[in-house]
Parts: structure tokens; C-alpha cells; sequence
């Protein structure tokens, strides 16, 4: 295992099982008829990975996404087992490096489509509609302000890419590419969870402007997969400090993206090493959106 010197968990090595595929985040495990996810304390930011992380935050990641699992009942998913003392022989020796941010989850034909869900003008759909009036290709009235609450929570999906940028696309570009039918499921059980979600952090003080899902096939059923409504999927804002007209404080990972724009750095690897102060200040809102949503501790 690799830590950097913070002690934020940056690769994993597992000698016993094959090499794993290594997202941005997640070290991905093949067991045979299951999977073992591994959240490591890698952060990206313009899909590009920072050479060093910010300690727990992958154990913040598989805590508050096995929370919404559970708040979110209906919804079948993939988890198999999130206790380390669950887990294959093979894993003992590293439990100790595994426990509380691994998941052995069952194996799901992913469906190639991020599931994005925009309840607040912000970020991208922000400069969308000052440009154009829409976001992504779905008109709205005039008037609007930044940051400001969308009469309806919209639809957005993106194509899903390992590397590199997700695209924007059309309803009907999703259609082309899964199916009519999956892409109305796909898009009518991403707006149900925002909707409970949003409702849920509204009683912990917490705006949950938008967020994305991933949903994969297993046995003919659609299954919610990979994180859930976490600080590095999801944009929150706390109720106390937002205002119409403004890009809000957050509790996510806005925080280091917005640092990373304050740099002379063209987005493009190698990423530029976070100072201890944007480590620690990121590590404190995970925690703080853990804490407010979930009641949960590390």
C-alpha cells in the first residue's frame, strides 16, 4: 500500500489478486464472481488526479454512500458486504488497510451513461445558460440567477468515459445509446432519489444542489452502483451561508477545483501538489458532510 505523508492512502497493492483497474479514485478488484471497490484517498479535479490525497477521504466516501444505500431501501444495488471480517481470506492480511473504506459488491453490466441531476443553476449548467438559455439543450425562462433553485430538478446525463472528459448529451442522445426504455428508467430513478435525498438533507440544514448516480444491469433488474450522494459526486451547500446570486460555500470537493482556478495551471497533467492547507481544509468539509447528513464519525 502507498501513502503519502499525510497518511492519505493513494495506491493499493495486493500481491494475491490480479492488478486491479485503477479509476480516479476507486482501485477495483476482480474476485471471480464478485468485486472488491477500494475508495483510496486520491483526489481529481478536471479529471486530472492530484499527486497527493487528502487523509480518509475514502473511508468518508464508502461511509456516507453505505448510508444512502440504506436510506434509499427501494433502490435495489450492489452491495455484498461492507465488513472487512466478511471478506475473502485472501484480504486478512490487509484489513486493517481495508477497513471502512472497501466493498465487495456484486458484478453489474454497467449502463454507460452518468446520471446527473440539477436541482440549482451552478457550475457548468450555470455557463450553459448564460451562453445560451438552456442546459444541456433543455430551455428555460429567462430570468434566472446563479445558484438559484430550478423550478424542477432536471435530467442531464453525460456519457461515461475511464479517462478523459465525460460529454454532455441529450435525452434522446441517452436514448440512442441505451435504449429508450433503460434511459427512462435510468432518468425517472435518478430524479426519485434526488428528490428523497434533497428532501433529507434539507432537514440536516444541507442544500444538495445536484448530484450523479451510476446504475449498472444484473439479472434483468437496474441496480444503483459505485458511490452514493457523496462530497466528490455531489455539490452541498449549507442552508446558513447560501444566497441567490453567488456560487455558495461547500461541503465538497468545489472547494479544491475552486483553489486549483486561483492557480496559473492549464488543467492538463501533472497536477500541481495541494498545500497542507487545502488538505486539511478538504478533509474537514468531507468530514462535516458526513457528520450533518448521515450523523456518522470516522
Amino acid at each position: 500500500m502507498k501513502y503519502d505523508s499525510n497518511g492519505a492512502l493513494l495506491v493499493t497493492e495486493i500481491p494475491e489478486l490480479a492488478a486491479p483497474h485503477r479509476g480516479k479514485v476507486r482501485d477495483i478488484y476482480d474476485l471471480g464472481d464478485s468485486l472488491l471497490f477500494v475508495a483510496t484517498d486520491r483526489i481529481s479535479a478536471f479529471d486530472c488526479v492530484m499527486p497527493n490525497g487528502i487523509p480518509d477521504k475514502g473511508r468518508v466516501l464508502t461511509s456516507m454512500s453505505l448510508f444512502w444505500f440504506e436510506f434509499l431501501s427501494w433502490m435495489p444495488n450492489h452491495i455484498l458486504y461492507s465488513d472487512v471480517a466478511d471478506f475473502p481470506e485472501v484480504l486478512k492480511p490487509y484489513a486493517k488497510d481495508l477497513a471502512g473504506r472497501s466493498l465487495i459488491v456484486k458484478k453489474a453490466k454497467t449502463i454507460p451513461l452518468e446520471c446527473i441531476v440539477r436541482g440549482y443553476l451552478i457550475g457548468s449548467g450555470w455557463k450553459d445558460y448564460k451562453k445560451t438559455g438552456k442546459v444541456c439543450g433543455i430551455a428555460l425562462p429567462d430570468g434566472y440567477q446563479q445558484a438559484q433553485k430550478l423550478a424542477e430538478p432536471l435530467f442531464t446525463p453525460s456519457t461515461k468515459a475511464d479517462t478523459g472528459h465525460d460529454e454532455n448529451i441529450s435525452f434522446e442522445t441517452a436514448c440512442e445509446i441505451v435504449g429508450k426504455d433503460l434511459a427512462q428508467k435510468v432518468s425517472d430513478c435518478t430524479l426519485r432519489i434526488y428528490k428523497e435525498a434533497s428532501a433529507h438533507a434539507e432537514k440536516c440544514g444541507i442544500i444538495l444542489a445536484d448530484t450523479k448516480f451510476e446504475f449498472g444491469q444484473l439479472d434483468g433488474e437496474v441496480i444503483l452502483i459505485d458511490e452514493v450522494l457523496t462530497p466528490d459526486s455531489s455539490r452541498f451547500w449549507p442552508k446558513s451561508e447560501y444566497s441567490v446570486g453567488c456560487s455558495p460555500p461547500s461541503l465538497d470537493k468545489q472547494f479544491v477545483r475552486d483553489y486549483l482556478e486561483s492557480l496559473d495551471w492549464d488543467k492538463t497533467p501533472p497536477a500541481p501538489e495541494l498545500p497542507q492547507e487545502i488538505v486539511e481544509k478538504t478533509r474537514e468539509k468531507y468530514v462535516s458532510a458526513l457528520k450533518a447528513l448521515s450523523g456518522k464519525t470516522l
